[in-house]
């Protein structure tokens, strides 16, 4: 697995970098391929968040966890990516029997509660031509967390959301 570790606000330990190096090794059972890691450390307000991002095909796997402690946080994020990681890949030997990307046998089993995914509603709407920041007013205006809309300067598909933090988000599609 490679890592990649960037701190905000604060220069990250080398002691830190290592045991995040360390700990999420770990996760590497969980994979056949090799596969990347991105671990963002930030000190904010006092606090500190660790947040990790593991990008595999059509798959990502997310966690974020604010705290006093940088180490607990480390520990937290992986535990949460680990819980993760076994569900989906009890979803997945359900569904496919022979998924390349994950390595089955290292994984241990979890007993829960078949949860059957349910969907309530579905809308069809137009894509409308307009910049970033029109979609941004548009999204506040209906009083909702995201909005999809054709980027005029992308000519792509975009989805601009507002984050945790206050701030908003633009995700882009690649094709």
């Amino acid at each position: 697995m490679k890592i990649v570790i960037n701190s905000r606000n604060y220069n990250a330990s080398e002691k830190l970098k290592e045991t995040i190096e360390k700990k999420f090794t770990k996760l590497d059972k969980y994979f056949s391929n090799e596969i990347t890691a991105n671990v963002m450390t930030m000190k904010e307000k006092g606090k500190y968040k660790v947040e990790a991002t593991i990008n595999t095909k059509g798959t990502i796997f997310r966690a974020e966890v604010l705290t006093n402690d940088p180490y607990d946080g480390v520990d937290r994020v992986v535990e949460k990516l680990s819980r993760q990681m076994s569900k989906f890949k009890t979803k997945l030997q359900r569904k496919y029997k022979d998924h390349k990307d994950f390595a089955f046998t290292e994984l241990p089993e979890i007993e829960e509660e078949q949860e059957e995914i349910q969907v309530v509603k579905r809308k069809k709407f137009d894509l409308v031509p307009m910049t970033v920041d029109e979609a941004v007013v548009q999204m506040e205006l209906l009083e909702h967390n995201f909005f999809v809309f054709l980027n005029m300067e992308t000519d792509s598909v975009g989805v601009v959301y507002k984050r945790n933090d206050k701030d908003y988000g633009l995700l882009e599609t690649a094709y």
